[in-house]
Order: structure tokens, then C-alpha cells, then sequence
């Protein structure tokens, strides 16, 4: 069941989901969502010596840099252009429940794709949620830090999850607090 935003407000109160910062609700709080802010941290791909990746072998980071603008700085993605992004929060969420993340839909119609991959988040996850944005339009898109970006919906699980994600072996992603790249090269082969 996804939580109304009467749930989503009880369940931070009971601190089933933690948000830091907290939003402000008048601003950030939708009928079953909440709208999270663009981070100041973004990677994307450099140039590179490299015809294509290998999912199997790493490259140690070489593909991509590291961007970080300032609070309400803007970022530029060009047309085409592929960028990790992260939040500005930082969320937490107890293992009965999980969070999924979408694009705004007033971005989406300058063709911004905010999240084109990977919108779920496992019971027991916590970190800044990473967005993958792809700019589909002709012009490039400014973006600024501090800006509404996303919004994520809550759902309920039927029972609490037996391992959640921090109790995996291989969570690779877990406490991230800036854009992180792909780390497929870590599992098994």
C-alpha cells in the first residue's frame, strides 16, 4: 500500500522514515509523495581512451569525474549528456518499508529524464538517493542545487523484510552521501 501524505507524516514521527534535512512540508509534501532537492554533487563521463565499458572489468573511476557546485548553483546538462546526480536528503527507511523515486513531471516536459533506472528503495536503505538523468531534449537544461527534483513514494511491505539492506552482503550502495558510479564490476563474475 503506498502511504497518503497523512502515513508519510505519521511515519516520520514515529521515525520509520527519516529525512535529513527535514522537509518543509508546505513545500515538499504532495497527496502520496515527497519532493526531495537536488544535491550539490553530480559525476559524469570524461573523455576517454576507452571505445566502451566493460561491465566486467574496472576502470577505477577513470570514466567518469566528479562535478560539485555550490548551494543554488546551477549545473548545465547538456543534450544527451548522461549524469549521476544525488540528493540533497538523506533518507532512511525501516525494513516494512521501501521507497520509490520518480521525476517531476514539469522537468520531464523539458526532456529531462530524472531517474531512467533503478527507482527502488530496499527496506532498511539509507543514504542520498543517486539519480540518473539523461537529457533527451535539443537545448541543454540548467539545473540548480537546492531545487525540487524528484519526488519519492512510500510503500508498506506485508511483513518486515527478513534481510534488509544493510544486513545484505552485497550492498554496494548502502550510506552513499555522494553521486556514486556504477559498482557492477564488484559482483561476482
Amino acid at each position: 500500500m503506498i502511504l497518503s501524505d497523512t502515513d508519510i507524516r505519521r511515519y516520520m514521527a514515529e521515525g520509520k522514515i527519516k529525512i535529513d534535512p527535514a522537509p518543509v512540508f508546505e513545500d515538499q509534501l504532495g497527496p502520496c509523495s515527497l519532493d526531495l532537492s537536488l544535491g550539490n554533487n553530480f559525476k559524469m563521463f570524461r573523455p576517454s581512451n576507452y571505445a566502451f565499458i566493460d561491465v566486467k572489468n574496472n576502470y577505477n573511476g577513470e570514466l567518469m569525474e566528479e562535478v560539485i557546485v555550490g548551494d543554488g548553483s546551477p549545473f548545465i546538462i547538456q543534450p544527451r549528456e548522461f549524469v549521476i546526480a544525488v540528493t540533497k536528503e538523506t533518507i532512511t527507511l525501516s525494513p516494512d518499508l521501501m521507497g520509490r523515486l520518480d521525476g517531476r513531471s514539469s522537468l520531464g516536459r523539458l526532456g529531462l529524464v530524472v531517474h531512467s533506472t533503478a527507482a527502488r528503495f530496499d527496506p532498511g536503505w539509507t543514504g542520498k538517493a543517486v539519480m540518473e538523468f539523461g537529457n533527451l531534449g535539443i537545448r541543454p537544461i540548467i539545473l540548480y542545487a537546492g531545487m525540487r527534483i524528484c519526488a519519492m513514494t512510500f510503500e508498506t511491505l506485508s511483513s518486515p523484510s527478513g534481510i534488509p539492506y544493510l544486513k545484505q552482503k552485497d550492498h554496494k550502495y548502502a550510506g552513499q552521501s555522494g553521486a556514486v558510479a556504477s559498482k557492477i564490476t564488484e559482483e561476482p563474475k
